[in-house]
């Protein structure tokens, strides 16, 4: 908490390590991002089994790998991180972990070796937070209480590890599409989430469950930042920052989109400022935003991160007022 007369602060400001880290030479990557003034990254697990292909019921088989080759395969990454003197702050297990109407031998695959070495590695990385994404079921089974259920029966999977190992598990509200519209995904409830949380993390013992709130997924279904922020509180443990116009999820950099000629923005930054403000937030503001660098011209890489992390300071400016 925050005693009288002291100034909060955030822990630091993070960015994706996707379109960044080249895994033939990971200190390079890491010595931009360095350089463009970050202190900590969102390690892109999801990057080595991508969700466009877990979707088309495709397998990289990346997770075929030993404990052991898989921590020689990132150990440069490791070493590269602790070099340039950054944090790996949160990571993000690939996903879906579980694909509707998907075959037996994927959704196998990715409950027994995705996940349970996504959190191997989440710890070999010395890494505190590890985000997963909810199952999209209510389509399916007919009710959100249903889709919950075995989202819950995921966590419980993980759970006992996630103590064991120190690593908070964080669930991500999510959107989803109904006849070309955008409707409401897992976790859009922050009163049912809050529930959740608690009940899960007093059976525990611990924190093995948190959330991270997406700014992009947020706008494109119309939740209301600064309630929602606030409601979580202390149950906040990680965020994914960027913006969209309201219709496609296009992780983009805050303030690239307005509603009107008269420039208002199309996400409520200022709602997202103020419940942050209000629950004391003093962890990493992270940016998901790893589309950008890939719409630039390589030439801009540098000169996008830098305006990336510009942004984060003045959020972590208005925050800390």
């Amino acid at each position: 908490m925050e005693r009288a007369g002291e100034m909060m602060a955030v822990q630091g400001i993070g960015v994706q390590t996707k379109e960044v880290i080249d895994d033939a030479c990971p200190e390079l990557g890491f010595r931009l991002l360095k350089e463009a003034g970050f202190s900590h990254v969102d390690f892109s697990l999801n990057d080595y089994m991508r969700n466009t292909d877990i979707y088309k019921m495709k397998n990289s088989h990346f997770f075929d790998k030993s404990l052991a080759e898989l921590e020689a395969f990132f150990q440069p990454h490791k070493q590269a991180a602790a070099k340039m003197g950054i944090t790996i702050g949160q990571m993000h297990m690939p996903y879906p972990a579980y694909v509707p109407q998907g075959n037996d031998e994927l959704n196998r695959y990715l409950w027994e070796e995705m996940a349970p070495k996504s959190m191997q590695l989440c710890k070999f990385f010395a890494c505190p937070y590890i985000v997963i994404h909810g199952f999209k079921l209510t389509y399916f089974l007919g009710a959100e209480e249903r889709e919950w259920a075995e989202m819950e029966r995921f966590i419980h999977y993980l759970a006992s590890m996630a103590r064991e190992m120190g690593i908070t598990i964080c669930i991500e509200n999510l959107y989803g599409s109904q006849n070309g519209h955008m409707v409401e995904g897992p976790c859009c409830n922050v009163d049912k989430a809050v529930e959740r949380i608690d009940r899960i993390n007093e059976q525990y013992g611990a924190e093995v469950l948190g959330f991270c709130f997406d700014t992009g997924h947020a706008n494109l279904i119309g939740l209301d930042f600064e309630y929602f922020l606030t409601r979580l509180g202390h149950r906040l443990k990680v965020l994914h920052i960027h913006d969209n116009d309201g219709r496609l999820d296009l992780h983009q950099i805050p303030f690239t989109f307005t509603r009107t000629r008269e420039n208002a923005s199309s996400t409520d930054w200022e709602g997202f400022i103020c419940g942050l403000r209000n629950i004391g937030y003093q962890g990493v503001l992270s940016f998901e935003t790893a589309p950008v660098l890939t719409a630039f011209p390589d030439e801009m890489k540098a000169d996008a991160l830098k305006f990336i992390h510009k942004i984060g300071q003045y959020f972590a400016t208005r925050i800390s007022v």
